[in-house]
């Protein structure tokens, strides 16, 4: 029997010392309550895996690509710095270890990864050459279904995300609520993703629209 097709999702959290605090007892919680949500629904259970990529003073893959009954939520600490150029390299370097390709015209491998970015800074390291490098494969819409990149905070740089993705969102303020909500929406991204006909087709993935306290970057 065939191996149904997975629908592979990577969240990438930045865990630097500015995170401390309610900010990364929300990320926690917000987690928790993706999981908690994704096992109730059917589709989303039969169909997305996930992994953590967390970045401070280096970036660590703390969950490999796992499926959502197997989960198990990560230790997330917050200190350091924001080494979010390693974190794009690690993601890449999970892609090519992990997505399972297409092999032949019946043989279908996974859909496309869904890739979710959260920061609250500017990156410490080297980003500019990889960031160029992701961006340009996720606007020719061939490796990723759908790249997602929010700004938490004032502290955040829009202009960065935007070499990633046109797909950034950001919450003014750091708020709890506001990064609940951000993972609510996360959620129902994959949810709405493990559904669709367009992910089937090998498109890129629907995002539904996001809460009140996120607003989407022009």
């Amino acid at each position: 029997m065939a191996m149904s097709r997975r629908l592979p999702v990577y969240l990438m959290l930045d865990t630097s010392g500015s995170m401390s605090g309610d900010p990364i007892e929300a990320v926690k919680e917000g987690v928790k309550a993706l999981i908690a949500d994704l096992k109730t629904d059917p589709q989303a259970l039969e169909t997305a895996y996930l992994s953590v990529i967390t970045f401070d003073n280096a970036a660590n893959q703390v969950i490999p690509m796992t499926e959502i009954m197997q989960f198990k939520e990560p230790v997330l600490e917050a200190h350091g710095s924001t080494a979010m150029g390693a974190a794009l390299k690690k993601l890449l370097e999970c892609y090519k270890k992990e997505i399972i390709k297409n092999t032949s015209a019946t043989q279908k491998g996974d859909y496309k990864p869904l890739v979710f970015l959260m920061t609250d800074g500017h990156p410490t390291d080297d980003w500019e050459k990889i960031a160029d490098e992701i961006g340009n494969k996720v606007k020719d819409n061939k490796t990723f279904g759908r790249f997602v990149a929010l700004g938490a905070g004032g502290g955040a740089d829009t202009e960065v995300l935007k070499r990633l993705t046109n797909d950034v969102l950001l919450i003014h303020e750091m708020k709890p609520d506001a990064l609940k909500a951000y993972f609510k929406w996360v959620t129902q991204s994959i949810v709405a993703g493990s559904k669709s006909a367009e992910v089937a087709a090998g498109g890129s993935s629907p995002l539904p629209p996001p809460p009140p306290d996120i607003e989407i970057v022009p």
